[in-house]
């Protein structure tokens, strides 16, 4: 008798013990599902002067025209946990992503308060009363009803020919608009807020006195400025500007951009990789850190503050880009990484590919 009950007493707590180690081998399955998939729990947030959290990892989508291929890379970034999305008008990619972001919030997979978008006005747009024109075909391609973030994309406006003539060329040479009025532009910007079509308002690819005639004279004040930045170009004057100015940098091309080559070839151009990513200085700290050069450059940026939005249609590699927040690299690191910088020199971006481009009266590339 006291032989059964002390079996059944056994049987009875081993049944127990297996059914909490169920209860929490599911819960662990819907934590990280729930992680991977649905919230930004391995994120970190920038506040814009705006009072918006912009994710500091974000997925950029230059060059991103191949309609499978960008896709599928949008549904496995947004599985993976990206809620930051980077386009332009300039990108071409606009109504592709609008598809898959549809296809995620009607099937309520996430709600439109989780994502971060940003769209660029296009140099063609570069007229007051042809930003909220850009600005609204943008809204028709992602099919949204705003956007998070608006960015004049350059502050060099070109000649209208037509809605699809993004570089209008003559004779080899760019069509410039040398009357560009960015004063007039921000304050057409800024009525795009008033209409709540976009959330904050910013810029790109403008240098630090363009920076701070925006901020002088906006009655809204630009909340990001994205520019070419990673650790052969850190431009540190221009990182204490903005940190006086209140204004978040963005860095596109936080890892030289190494996919320019194959673009720059089919166009018949020369372009010499960066190398970033081959650094013996980068890979020492991968190794020493058991990540990769990406996943190095990255935090290194992120670290201080500044979000990145790296390019990637290859699902891993994706995955990797988000994978930063799970370690933390050194004050001896980020010195180490901060000796890199080139300067000037490290600028890969100028946009002298374009005959003429540098009589532009805001051609920017000339300093910080």
């Amino acid at each position: 008798m006291i032989s059964r009950c002390f079996s059944h007493l056994v049987n009875h707590l081993t049944t127990t013990r297996l059914a909490l180690l169920l209860a929490h081998l599911f819960l662990l399955y819907y934590l990280f599902k729930g992680n991977s998939e649905q919230t930004m729990s391995s994120q970190k947030f920038i506040e814009l002067n705006s009072g918006q959290k912009m994710p500091a990892v974000g997925l950029g989508t230059w060059q991103a025209t191949d309609e499978a291929e960008l896709e599928n890379a949008l549904e496995e970034a947004l599985k993976a946990g990206y809620r930051h999305i980077d386009t332009a008008y300039l990108y071409t990619n606009e109504a592709i992503i609008g598809r898959v972001l549809e296809r995620w919030l009607s099937s309520g997979k996430i709600q439109r308060n989780d994502l971060f978008i940003t769209s660029k006005l296009p140099g063609i747009g570069m007229t007051p009363e042809r930003v909220e024109y850009f600005l609204k075909k943008s809204l028709a391609d992602l099919k949204l009803d705003y956007v998070d973030l608006y960015l004049v994309h350059s502050p060099m406006g070109y000649q209208y020919v037509s809605d699809t003539e993004l570089t209008p060329m003559k004779d080899g040479q760019l069509l410039l608009d040398n009357k560009t009025d960015l004063e007039a532009i921000w304050k057409a910007l800024e009525v795009q807020v008033d209409a709540g079509l976009t959330k904050s308002i910013g810029v790109s690819n403008y240098n630090i006195a363009q920076l701070e005639r925006m901020v002088k004279m906006a009655r809204i004040p630009p909340a990001n400025l994205q520019v070419e930045l990673h650790a052969y170009f850190q431009q540190k004057p221009l990182q204490e500007a903005c940190k006086r100015l209140n204004v978040k940098l963005c860095a596109y091309a936080p890892l030289g951009s190494p996919g320019r080559k194959a673009l720059f070839e089919k166009r018949g151009l020369k372009f010499e990789e960066l190398g970033l990513l081959q650094d013996p200085v980068v890979i020492e700290l991968a190794t020493k850190h058991n990540k990769t050069a990406s996943q190095i450059l990255l935090r290194f940026l992120v670290q201080q503050d500044v979000i990145v939005i790296p390019k990637s249609t290859n699902p891993s590699r994706l995955r990797q880009n988000l994978e930063i927040f799970d370690f933390q690299l050194s004050s001896e690191d980020m010195s180490t990484l901060q000796n890199l910088d080139k300067g000037l020199e490290g600028r890969s971006f100028t946009a002298k590919a374009f005959k003429g481009v540098t009589e532009h009266p805001e051609y920017p590339f000339n300093s910080y």
